[in-house]
């Protein structure tokens, strides 16, 4: 048998009873003396410092304080979106206006938008149309320029109408 080294002793003093009888209850449940658990958590808290890791209570603290700042910068991006989504109806009301009205006079410039996708598709139905320009059904002023603009491109020859949709001819 090893005869143990005086010199290597650490008298540990515990706050209470319940408390030595809680480390105690904890190294049993680990299946080890009590001066290895202590031994072992100490070299972990060691370990941790050394390597740049942080206790357990700060990483805790900080993913609270992350999660609180997503839920900020979600409620933020929610908000903007919404913000987007209304200029983006006014946008399309503004540049609706000018195939609204029936005697109109000067220069209407066509949606770049939905040139590119007749040239792009070939052939693109109606409603398909009107969701890939990303209007609702309840825009009814964007939808009716919408037609008014592939009836004046059919007038121009660069568009053909079947039953099914529209078709790009050039």
């Amino acid at each position: 048998m090893v005869k143990p080294d005086r010199s290597r002793y650490i008298w540990l003093y515990c706050k209470s009873k319940a408390q030595k009888e809680q480390w105690q209850a904890l190294a049993e449940k680990a299946k080890t003396p009590l001066s290895t658990w202590c031994a072992a958590i100490i070299e972990e808290r060691l370990a941790e410092e050394e390597n740049g890791f942080r206790p357990r209570h700060k990483i805790l603290k900080d993913m609270e304080a992350l999660k609180t700042e997503n839920k900020a910068l979600r409620d933020d991006l929610r908000q903007k979106e919404i913000v987007l989504e209304r200029y983006e109806a006014e946008l399309r009301r503004y540049r609706a206006e000018p195939f609204q009205a029936d005697q109109f006079k000067g220069v209407r410039s066509y949606s770049k938008e939905l040139v590119d996708i007749l040239k792009a598709r070939g052939h693109v139905g109606s409603y398909e149309i009107l969701e890939l320009l990303g209007i609702g059904p309840g825009e009814a002023e964007a939808i009716k320029a919408v037609s008014k603009q592939l009836e004046e491109l059919e007038k121009f020859n660069l568009i053909k109408a079947d039953g099914k949709g529209w078709q790009w001819i050039t």
